[in-house]
């Protein structure tokens, strides 16, 4: 087992849809794996899947070390592209030392964890007896680390393969929970002598709701409701259709909207779109610089949305907290409660669909800022409901597989690994719940623009990476 080997696989892996809730092809596909080698597996309901292997000759007393990674994948595309994930391979290149996918997302997210424990199933290395446990839809809410069942792996040690940062070893993450508001819509007509104008962000960086949160890029979504909602005082409008946003993980980097204007003020309103995205440009100039408009009048044979609904939907888009809240007392620089206003659908005629979702390493700051949230959308007149939530992972710096995660690594690159914790949601927190006293560190290669067009694997870190993974699997006792 090598990192060439590790790349093999995962480039295996890229040819298989499997976005989050769509898994069954990669469950297929770890089924057969298991059995081309002659391992041992099972699936549960929910579709993880556990492939276990035997301990070598000599190694039958070393204590079961269990390895882990998601199975699905963020499928985010860029616009115009006409990439299908449910049939579609990932198209990537090697480039510059990294494998990037520009048009998509890469999967490596958890793609590249899973063929590590891959490799180590099918390789003969000195080790005891692993269990290599495959969540499904990780990135929708740990649906899978949810549904597991008390017992379904035995050992008492797990390594998450699912961070994004070479040389940092993680220890603990934020939990989190998704708050939904739903505005609820009558039609009007049209106001005799309005036309449809088009106002358009896209292009913006985006990211992970939970690393890239701090990074201060822009959320489309909420800078389009900030225009119309100074647009309202400039003139009368009619919305007649808002839409933004993709994963409840990921920070929205397109977001448009349709609304109606009178035609003798629609060349002027175009112009003062220029002028608010000129603005926008020179306040995320740093964190944020690719960002794009466009604004155009366009046809549509849609009715506007309820006048009193619309404004009320714009006003709490504007009003309700997208980005940190609360930086960690306990560890320098680390996010400790954040919301990400994540998107607004119009999926089907009368209602209008808003998803966030809001992270913290404390479990009242998370249901508090969920409050706040909900409390913004209830009063503009919007029903909510909340997702399960999940839990965070409290530090544990006794642990016993970080000692020897961190021995292993100042062994093999003669310095110490940064020993942290993420805002990012980990299935860990759940496998505390169902495993009592379970011992878990978090490693991986570093990725960069993951749940976003553009992600990218370091090539040289993976090469780290695995090497790392190599020592501590076959020293653990």
């Amino acid at each position: 087992m090598d990192s060439n080997s590790v790349l093999n696989i995962f480039r295996e892996i890229t040819k298989i849809p499997r976005e989050s809730g769509h898994e069954e092809q990669m469950t297929a596909f770890l089924i057969n794996f298991a059995s081309t080698h002659g391992l041992e597996s099972k699936a549960d309901k929910a579709g993880n899947v556990l492939i276990t292997k035997k301990a070598v000759p000599g190694k039958e007393k070393v204590p079961t070390l269990v390895l882990q990674a998601h199975q699905d994948m963020v499928c985010e595309k860029a616009d115009g592209s006409n990439h299908d994930f449910a049939t579609d391979p990932i198209r990537y290149e090697i480039r510059d030392g990294w494998m990037v996918a520009d048009e998509t997302t890469l999967g490596a997210d958890d793609g590249i964890g899973v063929a590590a424990c891959l490799a180590l199933l099918e390789s003969d290395l000195p080790m005891g007896k692993i269990e290599c446990l495959f969540t499904v839809s990780e990135e929708t809410g740990l649906d899978g680390a949810m549904a597991l069942e008390s017992g379904f792996f035995t050992g008492k040690t797990l390594i998450n393969l699912d961070s994004e940062d070479e040389g940092q070893l993680f220890v603990g993450c934020a939990g989190g929970v998704n708050t939904e508001a739903e505005f609820k819509y009558e039609e009007e007509e049209p106001v005799e002598g309005y036309v449809p104008v088009r106002f358009k962000l896209f292009n913006s960086i985006g990211g992970h709701s939970g690393d890239d949160i701090n990074k201060e890029r822009i959320n489309t979504v909420q800078q389009i409701a900030r225009f119309l909602y100074n647009l309202g005082k400039i003139t009368d409008y009619q919305l007649v259709s808002f839409n933004g946003g993709g994963k409840h993980n990921a920070i929205a980097r397109n977001c448009e909207a349709v609304v109606l204007v009178p035609s003798a003020v629609a060349d002027t309103l175009i112009k003062e779109f220029g002028i608010f995205f000129k603005a926008l440009r020179n306040e995320f100039a740093k964190s944020d610089p690719d960002v794009q408009c466009e604004a155009c009048i366009v046809e549509t044979d849609a009715k506007p949305i309820d006048s009193t609904v619309a404004r009320n939907m714009v006003a709490a888009l504007v009003a309700v907290h997208h980005g940190v809240l609360a930086m960690s007392q306990d560890i320098p620089g680390l996010v400790e409660t954040s919301s990400n206003l994540a998107s607004v659908k119009m999926e089907e005629p009368g209602k209008i669909k808003v998803v966030t979702s809001q992270r913290s390493s404390t479990d009242s700051a998370k249901f508090f800022v969920a409050d706040k949230i909900e409390a913004c959308f209830t009063l503009a007149g919007a029903s909510t409901r909340r997702s399960d939530p999940y839990p965070g992972w409290k530090p544990n710096m006794d642990s016993h597989i970080l000692e020897v995660s961190v021995q292993s690594y100042r062994k093999l690159f003669g310095c110490d690994p940064e020993v942290k914790a993420i805002h990012a949601g980990l299935e860990c927190g759940l496998f505390l719940e169902k495993f009592e006293g379970l011992d878990m560190i978090s490693f991986g290669p570093t990725l960069r623009g993951v749940h976003a067009p553009g992600e990218r694997l370091d090539l040289a870190s993976n090469e780290k990476f695995v090497a790392h993974l190599i020592d501590v699997v076959t020293n653990f006792c």
